[in-house]
């Protein structure tokens, strides 16, 4: 349903992937943006206000977050890098977001949370995994980040009663490219509809939600995610055919298909694959 009001709402790394469908999208909803990036957005929008700052930067993100309604927190490394590096865009970036949101008296906060923070979960044998059946088991320094940015949530929200919605996200792609997304995969409608749920849900509280659209090869419950009113409409399996005709059937004795985390939990990913030479 659209929204009759407009509310502004920030979204961190608004240049990106997610932060590109969520800019065209929200204002569907009834949502005006504020777009944060690094980098200049390109393509810009009528309507949207721009702030170029590093989410890092404490005092840039709360001048940022004055004045809106909502907080959607994209920004960071999307995917594997250093320690330093992922500990210093992911770690310390969420914490500025929602102390900027504190300090701002911005009461709700999305967080971009991810799947690997529990991607050495074994993959469900039948049956949905819930998240309070997927504690914490990060694949990589990436999981980690969000494992911290969901620790980080909570404890804004005990403390100082923000609303805070992590969402662990699958495979957030304009369409599934490999099988084991025929699982993971998130459309890009299907993102906008559960950002959008998270930032309307009355009082969620703290809230930890699969990002997932309603693909018929799910490993994961959406019932916690439907609860914050998401309705997703599209299924990954239209896809299924040329995926397996290209790639074939997924193997369940594969690391990639055995765990939650994919090929991020195989060796592929180890650290010293990221150091520099």
């Amino acid at each position: 349903m659209i929204a009759e009001a407009v509310d502004l709402v920030l979204v961190t790394g608004a240049a990106g992937r997610i932060g590109t469908v969520l800019r065209g999208g929200l204002p569907e909803r009834g949502w005006a943006v504020r777009c944060l990036d690094v980098v200049p957005v390109g393509d810009r929008r009528p309507g949207e206000e721009h702030v170029v700052a590093d989410v890092t930067d404490l005092a840039a993100v709360v001048e940022a977050t004055r004045g809106v309604s909502a907080v959607v927190h994209l920004a960071g490394i999307a995917g594997e890098s250093t320690w330093p590096a992922i500990s210093h865009a992911n770690i310390h970036g969420t914490y500025c977001a929602l102390e900027a949101a504190r300090r701002a008296g911005v009461s709700r906060v999305v967080l971009a949370s991810s799947n690997h923070a529990t991607g050495y979960t074994p993959r469900p044998d039948g049956g949905l995994l819930r998240e309070v059946d997927a504690p914490p088991r990060p694949d990589t320094y990436y999981g980690v980040s969000k494992v911290a940015m969901e620790a980080l949530g909570s404890l804004y929200v005990d403390r100082y009663g923000l609303d805070v919605v992590c969402l662990r996200i699958g495979s957030a792609f304009a369409e599934p490219t490999t099988t084991r997304q025929l699982s993971t995969w998130l459309s890009p409608a299907d993102t906008v509809s559960l950002v959008d749920a998270a930032l309307t849900a009355p009082s969620p509280g703290f809230s930890v939600v699969w990002g997932v659209s309603a693909n018929t090869r799910n490993w994961w419950d959406l019932t916690a995610a439907r609860a914050l009113g998401y309705q997703p409409a599209d299924d990954a399996e239209v896809y299924a055919a040329a995926l397996i005709e290209a790639h074939g059937e997924p193997d369940p004795a594969d690391p990639v298909h055995a765990r939650v985390g994919g090929e991020y939990t195989t060796d592929a990913y180890d650290a010293e694959k990221f150091e520099k030479p």
